[in-house]
């Protein structure tokens, strides 16, 4: 009987690998054949929102039902969306340390990816063709004319445009919104020679690189249908997400990500800032400060909402269960709680622009409180008092809009 029960498993195994291709292996080896890999059919709109996610927000925006009201007239008057603005490509994007010397084109690019991915929302909510056709030309213009990132920002820079063109561009092709075959086959090329190469390769930067370089990866993988690059996409996301935010069952340091070269835990602490790691929801960055843990708090979210698109929930996973202790103790300073002694021992924490730089709890809120039914009471006060998310300038936007108690799937 055993025999027989092991023949079974290893012949549906052979199944699974003959059907779906070669396992992404977690980093201690660990295959994850139902939920770390791409689908056999990738879904389309299929990044960060899907096709029943839209339809759910189109009719509470056309109830004028809250919040999604007020987020999407909102959405509208942020002047990314506005009809009179007009796409500025570069030939080549060069962006030096933040952004600045050089900054050649680094926050025109970000927002026109942005300022497209606004329209198309605003397209597939209202309908009206006007919005369509001004994500179209941010899309057309940076595709006849983008070659390059440059300078030492270039992978960041890339991963943050790439995640907002990845989302613009699965609205736009599955909606009916006209854009053409031979425009489409352009801004295809744009994202898989200028895009892809210069950040599936990850980074070993702080985490926030990484992880959006790692977004943007998985999003044009599943824009280009491209299993391959998911799957690397997948396996670099799945050695940086543990080594970003810590649990106390990761032992008394925090994990290294597969790349850093660090081989102590002394190593880890120094890149940390911290020495002790008594609680949940640490990250990486928080001693930095927390703007930039947002960014990469974000970055996760962003990923496990894609991949539960694609078939694969990893909100029910570890991944999912980092994301919740990250946001869930973050939450609690942003919303006033006094720093315990132990953090950042010495710097204390830095809210940044305090709660403006921590307006990306959304996704994960909706997915952890409002489909799993996770009790996460500082997430859930900090992102009601933060509604409607305005995001950022970078990659994140309007994510009330888009994902508030958004059940539809």
């Amino acid at each position: 009987m055993h025999l027989k029960l092991g023949f079974l498993s290893f012949a549906l195994s052979s199944l699974l690998l003959l059907v779906h291709g070669s396992p992404v292996e977690s980093p201690s080896g660990t295959s994850h054949h139902l939920y770390a890999r791409a689908p056999a059919t990738f879904q389309h709109p299929g990044v960060l929102v899907n096709k029943a996610q839209l339809d759910f927000v189109k009719s509470k925006v056309a109830s004028r039902a809250q919040p999604w009201y007020d987020a999407y007239t909102a959405m509208l008057a942020d002047r990314l969306a506005s009809s009179t603005r007009s796409p500025t490509p570069f030939q080549t994007v060069a962006c030096g340390s933040g952004s600045e010397n050089p900054s050649t084109g680094c926050h025109e690019e970000r927002e026109d990816a942005l300022a497209a991915y606004a329209n198309a929302l605003a397209w597939y909510i209202s309908g009206s063709k006007s919005y369509a056709t001004k994500a179209i030309s941010y899309m057309n213009a940076w595709a006849r004319t983008l070659k390059d990132h440059t300078a030492s920002n270039a992978p960041l820079q890339t991963g943050w445009s790439g995640a907002s063109w990845a989302r613009a561009a699965e609205i736009i092709r599955y909606s009916n919104a006209g854009w053409s075959s031979s425009d489409i086959t352009a801004f295809e090329n744009m994202l898989r020679n200028v895009y892809l190469p210069k950040i599936i390769g990850g980074s070993n930067a702080n985490g926030n690189w990484e992880l959006v370089m790692m977004e943007a990866a998985q999003g044009i993988s599943v824009f280009l249908n491209d299993a391959s690059s998911y799957d690397k996409a997948m396996n670099k996301f799945f050695g940086r997400a543990p080594a970003y935010v810590y649990l106390t069952s990761d032992g008394s340091c925090p994990k290294a990500a597969p790349s850093s070269g660090f081989t102590s835990c002394s190593q880890v602490q120094g890149y940390w800032q911290q020495n002790t790691f008594p609680e949940n929801g640490v990250a990486q960055e928080t001693c930095r400060d927390f703007q930039h843990t947002g960014l990469g708090i974000a970055s996760m979210s962003h990923i496990a909402e894609t991949s539960k698109i694609q078939g694969s929930d990893l909100w029910t996973t570890d991944v999912g269960t980092r994301i919740r202790y990250a946001l869930g103790f973050h939450s609690q300073f942003e919303l006033g709680a006094p720093a315990p002694s132990w953090l950042c021992p010495g710097r204390g924490i830095d809210l940044q622009d305090g709660k403006a730089d921590f307006e990306i709890t959304e996704v994960g809120y909706n997915a952890l409180n409002g489909r799993l039914g996770i009790s996460m009471t500082n997430t859930g006060t900090l992102t009601q008092q933060n509604r409607p998310a305005r995001g950022n300038t970078l990659f994140v936007g309007w994510e009330t809009l888009t994902h508030a108690s958004n059940s539809a799937f």
